[in-house]
């Protein structure tokens, strides 16, 4: 994906996110989706503002839909907030940067 913003799927969805140290911001995607595309290069922005203290990957929901199933995404794009496995906050829809920017930083600091 880039050096800030990696990609998971089912198979290492549960080593690169649940058991992850850091707090970690999933994007559920996919490549048809306008609004995922028009929301991808905030997530980029926010990824390299908060490098070192969130994880940031991106999951392809048609390529992976086991996970996509567990989590009950039914809308995209979807940006899910875990920390130490559990769901803290989910976002649905193409946010500007600063209200990702608000919604990131009261979920941190709950």
């Amino acid at each position: 994906m880039s050096e800030h913003v990696n990609s998971v799927g089912d198979a290492d969805f549960a080593q690169q996110v649940l058991s992850s140290e850091l707090p970690v911001v999933v994007d559920f995607w996919a490549p048809w989706c306008k609004p995922c595309q028009d929301v991808a290069p905030v997530v980029e922005s926010l990824a390299k503002d908060y490098a070192g203290k969130v994880r940031f990957v991106k999951l392809n929901v048609d390529e992976n839909p086991q996970i996509t199933g567990d989590m009950g995404i039914r809308g995209l794009p979807t940006l899910m907030l875990l920390r130490g496995g559990e769901v803290l906050h989910t976002k649905v829809g193409a946010l500007p940067a600063a209200q990702l920017t608000a919604w990131l930083e009261s979920r941190l600091a709950g």
